[in-house]
C-alpha cells in the first residue's frame, strides 16, 4: 500500500496522501438544514485522510430527500458549515462539500412545506424511502419546466458560492447513484420531449449546465464531478448506450479542466477504462464492497489517481495510521449508520492507541 502515502495534487489543493474519504450520508443535521453538533468533530478526526468529501448536500430547500440531511443555500447553513471546515483544516485536512440534489429520491414528509418532489419526468422510481413516519414508498414527481431547470442550475452556482464562503477547499458535484443529475441521464428516468431528453447529447446537458455553472462561480480547481456508470442506485439505467453516454459525458467534463473525477465503480471494467481514456485529470475511483488486501488494486493498475473508501473510513477515524501500521480495523455497525444517537456510530469509534 505504499504507493497510497505519496502526495498529489488536487486542484488548487496539494493532498497528503491518496486515500480520499467518501460523501456518506448520516442523517444527523439540524431540521435548519446546518450540521449537526458533533459533525465538526466526526470530519476532524478524519483529517488524515488525503481528503474528505462531505455527505451529500442540498443546494436548495428542494434538493432535500432524506430527513436531517445539511444544506448550503442559507447563512445559517454556511456558518455551521464554516465550523466543520474550520475544525478539519486546524487539524490539517482538505475538504471538499458534495452537491447533492435528490430529484425524485424524496417524500413530502421530508421536503420543506411538503412539497413535491421534482425530476426530469413524472416518473417514479419504484422504491420506498425512510421518512420520520417510517419507510414509505416514493411518490410520483413532478416534471421540471425549462425555467425551474434554469434556476436549479443557478442553485447548483449558488451552493457553490456559499461553500466556498464557508471555507471549502472546494465541491463536488453529485452526478451518481439515483440522484437528479442521475436522473436526467438516464434511459427509463428522463423521457423529455424538449432539449434535455431523449438522444445521449440532450441527456448530459443539464449535467454540462451545471458543471459550465460551478467553474464559472468557484473554478475548475474547486469542482469534482462524481459519476456511476450501471449503477442502479433509484431505478436509474442509462440503458444500451451507456458506455457512449459515459464516453462523451466524461470527454466534455475533460474539457474544463476539473480537480478531479470520482467515478463509483460497480463492476463494468470497460467503463472504468474507458473513463480512463477519457480524463486527463486525477481519477478518483470506488470500487463497491473492495476487500481490504485489494484496497490499491486500481493504484497498482495505474487506472486511478486517488482511492475512496466509506465504510472502512466512517468506522475508523485513524484509518490512515492503522493500514499503515498494518492494525486490525474496527467494524461499523449497520444500526448506527443513519440513526441520530448522539455520539454513538459517529463520534465514539475508538482509535488503535
Amino acid at each position: 500500500m505504499t504507493n497510497l502515502w505519496t502526495s498529489v495534487k488536487v486542484g488548487d489543493s496539494v493532498l497528503n496522501n491518496r486515500l480520499v474519504m467518501a460523501p456518506m450520508t448520516r442523517s444527523r443535521a439540524l431540521d435548519s438544514g446546518v450540521p449537526g453538533p458533533l459533525a465538526a468533530e466526526y470530519y476532524a478526526q478524519r483529517a488524515t485522510m488525503g481528503l474528505i468529501i462531505t455527505e451529500g448536500t442540498q443546494p436548495s430547500a428542494q434538493g432535500q430527500g432524506y430527513p436531517a440531511t445539511p444544506g448550503i443555500y442559507t447563512a445559517e447553513q454556511v456558518d455551521g458549515w464554516r465550523k466543520v471546515i474550520d475544525a478539519v483544516h486546524d487539524q490539517g485536512g482538505k475538504i471538499f462539500i458534495q452537491l447533492m440534489h435528490v430529484g425524485r429520491i424524496a417524500h413530502p414528509d421530508n421536503l420543506p412545506n411538503h412539497e413535491q418532489a421534482v425530476a426530469p419526468s413524472a416518473i417514479a422510481p419504484g422504491e420506498e424511502i425512510f421518512t420520520k413516519q417510517g419507510m414509505q414508498e416514493i411518490p410520483e414527481p413532478r416534471e421540471l419546466t425549462k425555467s425551474e431547470i434554469a434556476q436549479t442550475v443557478n442553485d447548483y452556482r449558488h451552493a457553490a458560492a456559499m461553500a466556498i464562503e464557508a471555507g471549502a477547499d472546494g465541491v463536488e458535484i453529485h452526478g451518481a447513484n439515483g440522484y437528479l443529475i442521475h436522473q436526467f441521464l438516464g434511459a427509463n428516468s428522463n423521457q423529455r420531449a424538449d432539449e434535455y431528453g431523449g438522444s445521449i447529447a440532450n441527456r448530459i446537458r443539464f449535467a454540462i449546465e451545471v458543471t459550465q455553472a460551478v467553474v464559472e462561480e468557484i473554478g475548475p480547481e474547486r469542482t469534482g464531478f462524481r459519476i456511476s456508470p450501471l449503477n442502479l442506485l433509484g431505478g436509474v439505467n442509462e440503458g444500451e448506450q451507456a458506455a457512449e453516454l459515459y464516453h462523451v459525458l466524461v470527454s466534455q467534463l475533460n474539457d474544463f479542466h476539473l480537480a478531479y473525477l470520482h467515478m463509483m465503480h460497480v463492476g463494468h471494467e470497460d467503463i472504468l477504462n474507458q473513463v480512463r481514456a477519457d480524463w486527463d485529470g486525477p481519477l478518483m475511483v470506488n470500487r463497491a464492497n473492495r476487500p481490504l488486501e485489494k484496497l490499491t488494486v486500481d493504484l497498482d493498475n495505474h487506472v486511478a489517481d486517488l482511492v475512496s473508501v466509506g465504510n472502512y473510513a466512517l468506522a475508523n477515524p485513524d484509518l490512515v495510521a492503522r493500514l499503515k501500521n498494518k492494525i486490525p480495523l474496527n467494524k461499523p455497525n449497520p444500526e448506527t449508520i443513519y440513526v441520530n444517537n448522539g455520539a454513538v456510530g459517529y463520534t465514539d469509534y475508538p482509535t488503535a492507541d
